[in-house]
Order: structure tokens, then sequence, then C-alpha cells
């Protein structure tokens, strides 16, 4: 836990020169380092994660990193730490932070046809990662310390999804009335299509969805007059750049590439969130029916995932059934985890035997652990529970549902002290220090061994130059 305080630390530092504040000097001669990058990046994380914007849904987060994954290990800096994740926003748009955060809206996702079209965005916004495009853009801003420059990024970010909303979105920080100082320049989109374009090719992808994307967009903006998605607003496309991107992919073969069932399942569990359960229920028995709306497995999946939100669990299960003999050859997380719940929500007296397997098979897969973790808790099997979780979070440092789930393990164990630490790092990650210090300050009270109480002190000692650094921004 002390390495895990002393890494949160680290995206509060100043950096500092003499007098207390990050020499960032000429920008045009020294941009930001690397370090300071992350920094701004994990900052901005923590506000995002504390917003309605963030969409905590493990299983679409795991599945935009794994395909993100694929193009990072072919971009020109496959040694930088990437994290994707999904914003809760059906606007169509895409954005990348400073340090290896790339957010993909809701909206995006479901307007893809194809995963390489998916792709195509990623290996774009990574590039402008790797690039450091905005990185620059914040450096110039001249901003005074990490936490003023993160600050800055999440407006800029408001201010590309939403310009009404976007002085809100960050007290202080003027985000609209910097929009047009900040937004990527044409050289920028120009190099991201063209070092995201190697990417997407060596990675194995169908090159030709990048062009199909944008067009497709730009002739549904000629279709709605002024009413242009997000992501052509904040990437403008012009002709030259289409014509560019079109003289690239015309020398590549065209490759008719099959998409993952995973993209099939995220997509459509976007779909189903979208209707009330009743009105998705509707949605996948007609399409079924019908035999519409493409994949046949995906649409069976949703029809699951309705039944049971509408508490139908017989009907649950008699259909999970039907998609699970559709699905022999198949070794998919996603399925493992909706089966775990169906037979949870019947009672099913294997449900735990079920669940030990699964994690073993899917040992990373967070959407099965956090059931587990849960139906151990409802199990008195607290014990078990905290040794699945201490293990996930030494990989998954920054998950706070692991340690929301740990501070209510330790709870039903009667070790306060370790609940309310648990609590705090829950809170830290998502950029509430005050509340952090006072789980902390519940720990130490609870008392401890002389070991445990010291390192509490010393995280309180961290977390107060956290809340130093931050007010200064």
């Amino acid at each position: 836990m002390k390495k895990l305080m002393l890494t949160l630390l680290l995206c509060f530092s100043h950096c500092a020169s003499g007098d207390g504040l990050p020499d960032l000097g000429d920008v045009s001669q020294a941009a930001i380092n690397p370090i300071q990058e992350r920094q701004i990046g994990q900052q901005s994380m923590m506000q995002i994660r504390a917003s309605k914007q963030y969409l905590n849904d493990a299983e679409i987060n795991e599945y935009l990193n794994q395909t993100g994954n694929k193009l990072v290990e072919f971009c020109n800096e496959p040694s930088l730490e990437f994290e994707f994740f999904a914003v809760n926003d059906y606007s169509v748009n895409a954005f990348a932070l400073p340090g290896g955060f790339v957010g993909v809206n809701a909206g995006l996702l479901l307007i893809t046809e194809s995963e390489s079209e998916l792709a195509s965005v990623l290996a774009h916004e990574i590039a402008h990662v790797t690039q450091h495009h905005l990185a620059r853009m914040v450096a110039a801003q001249q901003g005074d310390t990490m936490a003023s420059m993160a600050a800055i990024a999440v407006a800029i970010l408001a201010a590309r999804s939403n310009a009404q909303a976007s002085q809100a979105a960050i007290a202080g920080v003027q985000a609209h009335a910097m929009q047009k100082q900040l937004d990527f320049t044409r050289e920028h989109e120009q190099e991201a299509d063209r070092i995201g374009f190697e990417t997407l090719l060596k990675a194995g992808f169908n090159t030709h969805a990048m062009p199909e994307f944008l067009e497709r967009l730009q002739h549904a903006t000629r279709l709605i007059d002024g009413n242009a998605p997000n992501y052509l607003r904040t990437h403008p496309v012009t002709s030259d750049r289409i014509a560019d991107i079109e003289n690239r992919v015309s020398k590549q073969p065209y490759r008719l590439l099959p998409d993952s069932l995973d993209f099939q399942l995220v997509r459509t569990k976007l779909i189903g969130s979208q209707k009330t359960a009743q009105d998705a229920i509707s949605y996948f028995s007609d399409a079924l029916t019908m035999h519409k709306h493409g994949n046949q497995i995906a649409q069976q999946y949703g029809l699951v995932t309705a039944l049971l939100r509408n508490k139908e669990t017989e009907r649950a299960k008699e259909e999970l059934s039907v998609l699970l003999k559709q699905t022999t050859t198949q070794n998919d997380a996603m399925l493992e985890t909706l089966t775990g719940k169906v037979k949870h929500a019947a009672g099913d007296p294997d449900t735990l035997d079920f669940y030990h397997t699964a994690v073993q098979k899917f040992p990373r897969h967070l959407a099965l652990i956090y059931d587990y973790a849960d139906l151990l808790l409802k199990s008195n099997q607290a014990q078990t529970a905290v040794k699945l979780l201490i293990e996930q979070i030494t990989l998954h440092p920054t998950d706070v549902t692991l340690y929301d789930l740990q501070a209510h393990c330790y709870s039903q164990l009667n070790k306060p002290l370790e609940q309310h630490q648990a609590q705090a790092y829950s809170y830290a990650w998502q950029g509430n220090l005050h509340g952090a210090m006072q789980q902390l300050e519940l720990a130490k009270r609870a008392g401890g061994s002389f070991y445990q109480l010291s390192i509490i002190e010393s995280d309180l000692r961290e977390l107060r130059d956290m809340m130093q650094a931050s007010a200064k921004k």
C-alpha cells in the first residue's frame, strides 16, 4: 500500500524549480517531459473518474484496452504506457490526454461499423499522444503547477464535448476562451493520420476503414446541416486530409477482416443500456425473430442481459442456454461473466464453484472479479475475497471498485484500520483528497501495529502535500 501512495503522490508532485513552481522555461525550446505528461494525464483522469463522464464498465474498458494495446505494440513509442477508457456520452467523439490516456465516447463506439474503423480512430489518438501534440499545447499555456495544467487539459476536453458546459466543468479555467488557441492544427491532424495509418497497417487491421469512417461522418453532416459530430469539429476533416489518407490507402490491398465477438458484444451492451429493460427485451426479441440488426450471437447476449435487468430469471436461463449452444467454440470472458450473473440470479447451488473456475480461466477480467468478490462477501467468505482483491490491486492499482470491495471485506472481518485505509485509497484515486484524509484519520483512531500506524502517518503527510500542490493550481 505504501508503494501505491508514493505512486499517487507522483501525480501531484510539482517537479519544482527553486521558487517551488515547475520551471517550464521556453516551451518552444523545452517541452514537458514524459514524467510530467503522465502526471498531467493522471490528475486529469482522477477528475474524469470522479465525474459522471466516466463510463465505469469494466468489460467495455477492458475491450478498449485490448484493442488499443494491439495498436500500441506497433506505434512509434511502444514502451509508453497507455490507458483506454469509455466516456458516458452518446455524441460521436474520441480524445487523447497527455501521458497515454485515450477516451472514447459511447456514441463513437456505436457509430463504428467495423472493428477496423474503431481501430483507425484509436491509432489516430495514439499518434496524438506519441507526437506529444496536446502536451505541447498545454505547456504553451504556461500553467504554474501540474494541477493547473491537468485542469486545463480536462477543460479542453469539456469544451470540445460541450462548449456551453465547459466553463462549469473546471472552476477557474476559461476553457471556452482557449478553445481556438488549443485546437489541433492541420499539421497535427495530418501527422496523426500518417503515423496512425502506419500503426493500423502494422497491427494488421483494414486500413481502408480509416477514410471510410471519415467519409461516412462527413456524409451524415451534409444530411443534417449544422449538426456536425463532435469528432469532426475536434478533428477537422478537410478535402486535402481525406485525399492524403485515400492516397495512402489505395496502395494497400483491401482486407475484409471479421470483427471480434467482443466488438459485437460491447456495442450490444451499449445499445441495451440506452433502453429500458422492457424496451431492450422487445428490441432484441424483434431483431432475433426478423434476423436483423446484425450479429445473432450478440443479439442473443443482449436479450439475456435485458431479461436479467427485468428480473425475468427463468426466461434468462432459457435464453442463455440457447446462447451457449450458439457459442460452443467461443472462449469468451464476457459470455462467462453473463453466465455467472444468470446463475447467481437463479440461486444455482454451484455458482461459487463456477466463479472459482471462471476467474482461473480469465484471471484479469475485472467484471468477473467484482462479481466473485461480491458473492464471496455475501457467502461470509470475506477472507477469501480479501486475498483475491489484494492480488488484483497489484495488477490494477488505480481501480477504485477493487478498493471499495476490499473496504467491505475488512468491515465484515471487523478490521476497521484496514477498512478505512482501503476506502482512503478509493477516494484518493478519485481525486477526493479530503475524504481520503478523513478515512486515514479514522484508520489511525482504530489502532494498530507500529508498522501500520507509521504507514498511515506517512500517507497522511503525502496527502497533505497533494492538497497543497492542488491548492496552487
